[in-house]
């Protein structure tokens, strides 16, 4: 069974964040759709991630006392769960009813700055269009595209979560 301090507090929190992700995502797209093919972009949602779930952790352990490896995580990755749901729900709805043009609009963008990369990098013209002609078939933004990226986000923010876990952990009577 899980705590109830650890269910509340990673929900409230993944609501949190998941509403913060979401609203870069409009600012973005309100601002400038070039955005979205930033680099510092995509840090600074990482950053975010990092600083809520710390303060999470600290709180949660605060309130709890005791706070096992297990535990630890359970927290971090319910708020992960909650707030990467709430962000890639708001993403689908913006991209795929409210604004569909801005999803082929940020697709060429895409397409654009992989070209313009993979040429700084070198790379022959060849694999150049081979690598376009893929991002053409399938649209980052479409829904399923979105779907397989937030599989991607919770395997990948799940190993931000051990990593957490491991530091914030109570350290055992044991030891």
């Amino acid at each position: 069974m899980i705590n109830e301090v650890i269910k509340k507090n990673g929900v409230t929190y993944g609501i949190a964040l998941g509403v913060i992700l979401a609203l870069i995502t409009a600012s973005i797209y309100a601002i400038d759709l070039k955005l979205f093919v930033s680099g510092w972009i995509g840090g600074l949602s990482f950053v975010i991630y990092l600083v809520v779930g710390i303060l999470l952790l600290t709180k949660t352990k605060k309130e709890i006392g005791f706070f096992s490896f297990k535990d630890a995580f359970t927290t971090f990755f319910i708020a992960t769960i909650t707030a990467l749901a709430i962000s890639t729900l708001f993403s689908v709805i913006l991209f795929n009813v409210i604004d569909p043009e801005a999803k082929e609009t940020v697709n060429q963008l895409l397409i654009k700055y992989m070209a313009e990369t993979l040429q700084k990098f070198g790379t022959p013209a060849s694999a150049i269009n081979e690598a376009l002609a893929k991002m053409k078939e399938n649209s980052p933004f479409s829904t399923t595209e979105q779907l397989k990226a937030l599989v991607f986000s919770i395997v990948g923010y799940s190993i931000l979560g051990l990593i957490l876990a491991a530091f914030f952990k109570s350290k055992s009577t044991q030891e």
